[in-house]
């Protein structure tokens, strides 16, 4: 009976990496199309505001706009998460 338990145990861990790689694939790709999305919106809305700007409706003194026209930075984004969420732990600690 133990040497069954042994067996389907290393079958169960191998299953789990395996799921586990596929699953990090799948999240890659996923930031991938996201980082991608980004850059099209990013470049849609500055397409969006020169239209704007050509028939006379300026959109200069919007800061939403202004933000939202900058290039999203992965490293940074993924350090504010990273410190959000140390934030958010060590509150949970207390």
């Amino acid at each position: 009976v133990s040497l069954e338990a042994i067996f389907l145990s290393a079958f169960i861990l191998i299953s789990q990496n395996y799921e586990m790689r596929i699953s990090d694939r799948r999240n890659q790709l996923d930031l991938q199309i996201n980082l991608l999305t980004e850059q099209e919106n990013t470049k849609m809305l500055q397409l969006l505001e020169a239209i704007a700007h050509k028939v006379g409706c300026g959109l200069e003194d919007d800061p939403e706009i202004r933000a939202l026209e900058q290039a999203t930075r992965p490293e940074t984004l993924a350090r504010q998460i990273e410190e959000a969420y140390r934030q958010d732990s060590g509150e949970a600690k207390k």
